[in-house]
């Protein structure tokens, strides 16, 4: 895959990740939830103040043709009807979860009062 085709899927996922933000916040404005130039250093996602008072993240977006989560989710999807999610770890690292993105921002969104996040 040439650079630019690769540059490309990423800044893609990057819209993808603002736009999915501001649907599930809608009290938020667009210049709220800024996807990144690339190359540009720091979070590929920018988000104001009142942005990081609903989503205290920094969003890291990567889109590579292969990612081995994607076999264990696909495996963790296959073991009956609720959402999947799974854990992984590297050696020396902190575990992580992941669940699909679109079920986050609504789960996040419909709890985030609760969570201590208003």
């Amino acid at each position: 895959m040439k650079p630019s085709s690769a540059k490309n899927k990423g800044r893609l996922l990057q819209q993808w990740t603002a736009k999915k933000m501001l649907e599930y916040a809608p009290t938020l404005e667009p210049d709220d939830v800024v996807s990144t130039s690339m190359g540009a250093g720091g979070a590929d996602v920018k988000l104001s103040p009142a942005a990081r008072k609903i989503y205290p993240f920094q969003i890291e977006c990567k889109s590579h043709a292969k990612i081995a989560v994607y076999d264990f989710y696909r495996q963790a999807a296959s073991h009956g009807t609720y959402e999947p999610l799974v854990v992984i770890k590297q050696n020396q690292c902190k575990p992580l979860v992941i669940v699909d993105a679109d079920y986050f921002f609504k789960v996040y969104n419909e709890n985030r009062n609760s969570i201590g996040n208003t």
